[in-house]
């Protein structure tokens, strides 16, 4: 009995709690008033209606994901009320002009920065016409369309003279970017969506602090809705006062108007040393992405280890987001490259490309990495994602891939975080397995990899899951990788991952209660908010 009221007493007194029950009241407030006005005045009824149509076309004409303003249409004309409140609070995908400045501020300061060995591009094009197309893709800023033109997005360059490792399970990374702190001498950059305190973070706690003494130069970034179950309130503050220079994605606030921008996350999981050893993937910087706990039975995921000159784009990455999330910072960028460090003698191990997507602009790059690779496969393409809530364009693009004779196969997880998300998931395997495309599920727990490997050729390994959030609204990263170690490495876990997998049947699709069907169709047609 006492640890249950200690637990109702610590969720009513938690970060969420607050911020969702302010969050309501704010909202119940605003709704009763329109409810209240709307009994007394008649007209008012019918100007809700006539604003909610306006809403409508105006999203029609948005160069949005017709999924996702399908998606928004439906509640603005059946509650054009609580539907018009809902999208002006998040349902708009714009951002205001001090960001833009902002942002625009950040990406020219470091753009000199980041400069493409023209030769490197030459070698690829002569080798492989398919791979040099999405590497020009990547490298080339895009300016997208509809009102956000205007705000290309950020270019990387591809490199040689890097190494790549795969690592999974997630336990590989631990151990792997234990070591890597250990060693670090001039400075170590963090970037991760979830922070928690437990055995992972704590032994990496106590190495910051420790090499903090040391005289290394240690910032952190975390992502404050992330972490608004995870960590204590003003944990940066304890950070700070520790030596590690700390900085909020997006701190909650219980004002109305900060909603729209709660609905982005920086989802990045990014660990850069000394600007020759960097580490990104799935993995998260908590207990259960290790194995230590086990909320949804074994959890599967998958980082990538680089060493050599493709991490300075990550170096980039982590100060473009630091000075995005708080006052400017002018940096000295030579401080941080491996060369001015004295990194040891750089080997190369094929062509490594980090890139990066934000909703700032309206150009989906994630999605175009996913899309690219798909429709350019020729003999297989392998998929592992924790969400498979996806939009026409991807459901086609595998499908066709099938269909042409491409072995296209996803793995998605059996037991789930997020049970609506699991049921949307799966109201997408049937028209996918009728296509030729083979699903299955991980039995023994949760996958959270976002992987992608083709023709044992190329790969790419981030944080990007195949559903809205992280193609449309969030912060993501990731690495696309061309006749790299880890391509074929990455092949080797998904064929070994294979083992522990159940193949989905039409026949499991089908064989469902009649209330789950009618549950499937309502939540995928919500979907994109979710």
């Amino acid at each position: 009995m006492g640890n249950l009221s200690g637990n109702i007493s610590k969720i009513v007194t938690g970060k969420l709690f607050t911020f969702v029950a302010f969050m309501l009241l704010q909202i119940g407030i605003i709704l009763w008033g329109i409810i209240f006005i709307s009994n007394k005045v008649v007209f008012v009824e019918i100007i809700l209606r006539i604003i909610s149509i306006i809403v409508a076309l105006y999203i029609i004409n948005k160069p949005e994901n017709p999924s996702y303003k399908l998606a928004w249409i439906i509640p603005l004309l059946l509650f054009p009320a609580l539907g018009c409140l809902m999208y002006l609070c998040i349902g708009k995908r714009r951002f205001s002009r001090k960001q833009k400045i902002h942002n625009l501020k950040v990406m020219r300061e470091t753009a000199p920065h980041l400069v493409q060995d023209e030769e490197i591009i030459d070698e690829i094009r002569k080798m492989s016409p398919r791979v040099s197309s999405q590497v020009h893709y990547l490298g080339t800023p895009q300016k997208g369309v509809g009102s956000d033109a205007g705000m290309p997005t950020p270019k990387f360059p591809i490199y040689k003279r890097t190494t790549t490792e795969f690592l999974s399970p997630g336990n590989r990374f631990f151990v792997g970017l234990v070591d890597a702190l250990e060693s670090a001498r001039a400075f170590i950059f963090l970037e991760y969506f979830i922070i928690e305190e437990g055995e992972l973070w704590n032994t990496i706690h106590d190495i910051l602090k420790r090499k903090v003494k040391e005289g290394v130069e240690v910032r952190v970034i975390y992502d404050d809705i992330g972490c608004i179950k995870r960590l204590p309130p003003h944990y940066d503050k304890k950070l700070t006062e520790e030596g590690i220079k700390c900085r909020v994605f997006n701190p909650f606030g219980i004002n109305l108007t900060k909603i729209p921008y709660m609905n982005n996350r920086d989802h990045r999981k990014i660990a850069v040393i000394d600007g020759y050893v960097g580490f990104t993937g799935g993995v998260n910087l908590a207990d259960e992405y290790i194995n230590v706990t086990h909320p949804f039975g074994e959890w599967m995921d998958a980082a990538l280890k680089l060493k050599g000159e493709a991490v300075w784009s990550l170096t980039i990455m982590f100060l473009q987001m630091w000075n995005q999330c708080g006052e400017y910072e002018h940096f000295v960028y030579r401080r941080y490259s491996p060369n001015i460090l004295g990194a040891s003698a750089l080997f190369d191990d094929g062509y490594v490309m980090p890139y990066c997507d934000n909703p700032l602009d309206t150009e989906v790059q994630a999605e175009m990495v996913y899309l690219n690779m798909i429709n350019k496969a020729d003999n297989y393409i392998y998929i592992s994602t924790p969400y498979l809530i996806i939009d026409n364009e991807m459901a086609t693009a595998l499908s066709l891939a099938a269909k042409n004779g491409v072995d296209v196969r996803i793995v998605l997880p059996h037991k789930y975080d997020k049970w609506y998300v699991h049921i949307c998931s799966q109201a997408n395997y049937q028209d996918l397995i009728r296509a030729g495309v083979k699903v299955y599920e991980f039995k023994p727990g949760f996958i959270h990899s976002k992987t992608f490997v083709c023709d044992d050729e190329v790969a790419t390994v981030g944080t990007v899951n195949l559903d809205y959030r992280s193609l449309y609204l969030h912060y993501e990263c990731g690495v696309f990788m061309y006749k790299s170690r880890a391509v074929i490495e990455c092949k080797e876990d998904y064929l070994n991952l294979l083992k522990r997998c159940k193949l989905i049947t039409e026949r499991d699709c089908t064989n469902v209660n009649f209330f789950k069907r009618i549950l499937r169709g309502c939540l995928k047609v919500f979907a994109p908010l979710m």
